[in-house]
């Protein structure tokens, strides 16, 4: 069986650099973007971008290793802008932040502090560790409040 001979982009004909260079291009793209998200540590779930999710909610959050976090599904977490009560809401909307930057100093009561803990996907999506010990309630050492 006979090898074929590649020759050099330099030396194809007209027609072939005509497809191939605009291939290549986009393979260089690729590849410089792949590099340039590597290097900054910032990566997006396309899945979600493509069913209509904005890229602000789409980040992949990192653990302090900088290895992607995934929940105990195997999804990965993404930035969410929420609410105080766990609602999503968009990025420059009053009162929102991402739900990892809440913790249980943002909340007066512990029912107000689960029902946000709740919406936020509960013990398998607690960026926020509002609930320390796993048990499903989240900030136990805040007061009840009016029943």
């Amino acid at each position: 069986m006979a090898i074929p001979k590649f020759k050099p982009l330099a030396n194809a004909g007209e027609g072939t650099k005509k497809v191939a260079k605009p291939i290549l291009m986009v393979i260089i793209a690729i590849l410089l973007g792949a590099f340039g998200l590597e290097a900054t540590n910032n990566d997006w779930d396309i899945g979600k971008i493509l069913t209509g999710t904005p890229v602000s909610e789409a980040e992949i959050l990192r653990d302090e290793k900088g290895n992607l976090k995934q929940d105990a599904a195997g999804n990965f977490i993404t930035r969410i802008m929420r609410d105080k009560e766990g609602n999503i809401v968009k990025d420059n909307s009053s009162g929102g932040k991402y739900t990892d930057e809440y913790n249980c100093d943002d909340f007066t009561t512990q029912p107000e502090a689960q029902k946000f803990y709740d919406k936020a996907g509960g013990v398998s999506q607690d960026t926020n560790r509002l609930d320390g010990d796993k048990d499903g309630i989240a900030c136990e050492s805040l007061p009840q409040g009016a029943q």
